[in-house]
């Protein structure tokens, strides 16, 4: 069986919806049906499996939770490039980083935390990581590091090798690629790889946003960029507060464009379109 020619019944569909629902928190909406059904049947047909049905028992008896991992993996969508949303960045240079160096709290000192939730292949937080290099004068008195997360393992894969085709790194100005990219030659010819300096400030690592948050110090900013799309808003509020949770006081949250707070935090102040600031 090839896996795709098979039909996905609409209790199919509920059962891995649900499933989803429970283990992310991402809501699989009827709209998604066929989404599911290409991706699913894709990995049917990878490990041999005779229908839909027969798959989802073999996920749910799964006692390791690997193909669970691997089913989420199938489900999530990862769509990013570097520097996107450009007035994130901005931010980040014209106004974070000043802030931060000109109010050195004496309870943390030179300590500075950032964390990429849905850190996809990486794009996100290497930007994060060169939007520092850049800004940070007096860079190296600072204790910097960046936590880069995801719910796929196939993506931080990508992520914590940090080589780019050509294509992918179009829009960044040449000086900044020189500086921070290691460009490929011979049979890497088109291929450019993200340079040591910038992935030691970045720590990846798998995280499910609806299980406990590892944090313990605060985070001073968080890039949380299309991720509560795919929740309802039940999720949407329960995650926020567990973010603000884990943010310092004053702290920032990045939000993208199509999401928003209204309705689902009273912990913040808004700043200004996407970006909000925990209340003290």
């Amino acid at each position: 069986m090839n896996g795709f020619g098979l039909e996905l019944s609409d209790s199919e569909f509920q059962a891995f919806s649900d499933l989803v629902y429970k283990k992310a928190g991402i809501n699989l909406h009827a709209g998604k049906k066929e989404l599911v059904r290409a991706r699913l049947a894709r990995r049917i047909r990878e490990d041999g499996f005779d229908s839909f049905g027969e798959y989802y028992q073999f996920v749910i008896n799964d006692e390791t939770g690997d193909e669970l991992v691997q089913l989420l993996d199938s489900v999530s969508t990862n769509l990013t490039n570097f520097f996107r949303e450009p007035k994130h960045f901005q931010f980040m240079a014209q106004v974070f980083f000043p802030e931060r160096r000109r109010f050195v709290s004496k309870k943390r000192g030179r300590l500075l935390r950032i964390w990429s939730a849905g850190c996809s292949t990486g794009e996100e937080p290497y930007s994060i990581a060169i939007t520092a290099l850049e800004n940070m004068p007096d860079f190296d008195r600072w204790d910097i590091k960046i936590l880069a997360t995801d719910l796929s393992t196939k993506v931080l894969q990508t992520a914590r090798q940090g080589v780019y085709t050509a294509e992918r790194l179009a829009d960044i100005p040449p000086e900044v690629l020189r500086r921070y990219f290691q460009r490929g030659q011979g049979d890497w010819t088109g291929w450019f790889k993200v340079k040591d300096q910038v992935k030691r400030l970045v720590v990846f690592r798998r995280l499910n946003l609806i299980e406990p948050l590892p944090f313990r110090k605060p985070v001073d900013l968080i890039f949380c960029r299309n991720v509560m799309i795919y929740f309802d808003k039940k999720t949407q509020t329960d995650l926020v507060a567990r973010l603000s949770q884990v943010l310092a006081d004053g702290g920032y949250l990045l939000i993208g464009h199509s999401e928003s707070l209204t309705g689902v935090s009273q912990a913040f102040n808004y700043i200004q379109p996407t970006i909000y600031r925990k209340k003290t």
